[in-house]
């Protein structure tokens, strides 16, 4: 299985788990009608619902990606994201990856840009194997002594 769909995967349950846990305790902390409208709302009104999940979803990237240029898929993976010199991705980098997520149907230019999507190629980062370009960065530090 491709290690991008899998992070895309494994991120989506992770999402979903966050999202779920964020609004049951948002929920509960509201009175029993204000939370039957809220479940309402989510279940019924496409707005509210894409409003709330792209809320999560940039934030969840947004967090993960700057802090640490990983998500839950790819610590799985064992993949990080990096720029074009194999650095860690900047915040404005990483908040333009997070961003073109949230168009619907972004998915959909893996199929035009293979093993990269467009939210790579907008903010000119790359996922990588971590142990890979950990070894790489070493040949090449050891070639400059």
């Amino acid at each position: 299985m491709d290690k991008r769909f899998l992070n895309f995967f494994i991120d989506s349950i992770a999402i979903s788990v966050l999202l779920f846990i964020g609004l049951t305790i948002y929920i509960a902390n509201t009175s029993p009608a204000m939370g039957k409208e809220i479940i309402g709302r989510f279940i019924t009104n496409n707005i509210f619902q894409y409003t709330i999940t792209s809320t999560f979803t940039l934030l969840y990237y947004n967090f993960l990606e700057t802090i640490t240029a990983t998500t839950v898929g790819k610590f799985f993976t064992n993949t990080i994201v990096v720029d074009e010199y194999g650095n860690k991705a900047g915040h404005e980098a990483i908040m333009i990856r997070s961003l073109v997520r949230i168009i619907p149907l972004y998915w959909i230019s893996f199929l035009l840009i293979p093993k990269r999507g467009l939210h790579d190629a907008l903010s000119k980062t790359f996922v990588v194997n971590k142990r890979l370009l950990e070894e790489k960065k070493n040949e090449f530090h050891e070639i400059q002594k």
